[in-house]
């Protein structure tokens, strides 16, 4: 099956923020050719690709600026009214090259690890002897990718992200 790769339009059953060959071309460019060509074939690739938008679709969903353009798109992107670090709109008719940065980075990371693994109970109580441990009740998910969420920053909501700070832009 061919990847469906979003052109802007909203499409309904886009699967993918960038094709496997810009994908391609964005790890040669900050090289991680070697690694990227390492994902053995092209459908690993666009499996790996789904994946990552997958991620990118559950973690960011709320926070996104902005609205999708259509209302039946299946993804994220295209959105309309988002306001850009430079004070311009992003095109609503376009998925920002930030979005599919992340797209292929994020396609990399699965190649070799799940992309939202379950969470390990955190210790919080540990005694040598007699051994005895306690956990936490619940976990939490996993860390988020600190590149990823910087990559994505300009696009998402004031305080939507902790660690991360947006400007606030009146008009």
């Amino acid at each position: 099956m061919s990847l469906i790769v979003e052109d802007g339009t909203g499409l309904s059953n886009a699967e993918s923020f960038i094709s496997v060959a810009d994908a391609t071309a964005y790890h040669l460019a900050n090289g991680n050719k070697a690694a990227w060509s390492e994902v053995a074939g092209e459908l690993t690739k666009e499996a790996m690709l789904r994946q990552a938008t997958t991620y990118i679709q559950n973690r960011y969903f709320a926070k996104w600026c902005g609205y999708p353009v259509v209302s039946t798109q299946k993804l994220d992107w295209p959105r309309t009214g988002v306001l850009f670090r430079n004070g311009g709109f992003v095109a609503s008719t376009s998925v920002p090259s930030e979005v599919k940065a992340a797209c292929a980075e994020l396609a990399l990371r699965a190649a070799s690890a799940p992309l939202m693994p379950d969470g390990e109970p955190t210790v919080v109580h540990e005694k040598i002897g007699p051994i005895e441990v306690r956990y936490e009740p619940f976990t939490t998910p996993a860390d988020p990718y600190a590149a990823i969420d910087a990559l994505l920053a300009p696009f998402l909501l004031p305080g939507s992200q902790s660690g991360i700070n947006a400007g606030l832009v009146r008009g």
